[in-house]
């Protein structure tokens, strides 16, 4: 009879230690659920676009010597193993344009924000999706703009003017081309590329 009560004992402790080990998991995984929220709360893509921009626009016929390829290109589509994360941050210096507007006396582009999703392997590449309301970005009248298809008819990244720019946007609202941008001091758009989507 006493031998039996030890056993129900040992029992009950085993019991309470395999109980309290399940409650670490649960501990470290709510962690971890805390961590990857703060990471999507951190997404301030006008903040960081505007950082780092006061050396280059001091002197703004130094951006187009820049480093930088003469075509920019979207992501391909890779194939199943191709490492596509689903949650990608904001990008930082990539805006969709849909629209312009003159009020308040300056120029200035009505964008979204967003990030490259995953392709699928039957499409030409991956698709910029946005995420967000629609922003306003003012943009200076003499910028320097480079676009490719649709706008021109060419695959390479070609200059036009502001104007002519715009006119297109007038003329197809609501296109969502991807462009990178760079800031100017004043905080006004003072370089747009298109990005060529196949």
């Amino acid at each position: 009879m006493a031998g039996v009560m030890v056993l129900t004992g040992c029992n009950g402790k085993g019991d309470a230690t395999s109980s309290g080990a399940d409650k670490s998991p649960t501990k470290a995984a709510a962690t971890g659920g805390a961590g990857t929220g703060t990471g999507v709360a951190s997404e301030k893509p006008g903040a960081t676009a505007s950082s780092g921009s006061s050396s280059a626009a001091e002197s703004p016929e130094a951006v187009p010597a820049a480093s930088k390829s003469p075509v920019v290109t979207a992501p391909t589509a890779g194939g199943a193993d191709d490492g596509c994360d689903h949650k990608m941050p904001i990008s930082p210096d990539e805006i969709a344009v849909y629209r312009y507007t003159p009020e308040g006396g300056s120029l200035s582009l009505i964008v979204k924000h967003g990030n490259w999703g995953c392709g699928s392997p039957d499409s030409d590449g991956a698709p910029f999706e946005t995420v967000g309301k629609e922003t306003f970005i003012p943009m200076d009248q003499a910028a320097y703009v480079t676009v490719t298809n649709p706008i021109v008819e060419s695959t390479e990244n070609q200059p036009i003017g502001v104007q002519e720019f715009l006119d297109w946007l007038e003329a197809h609202p609501h296109s969502g081309l991807v462009f990178t941008y760079h800031l100017g001091a004043d905080g006004a758009i003072d370089r747009l590329d298109e990005v060529f989507t196949p």
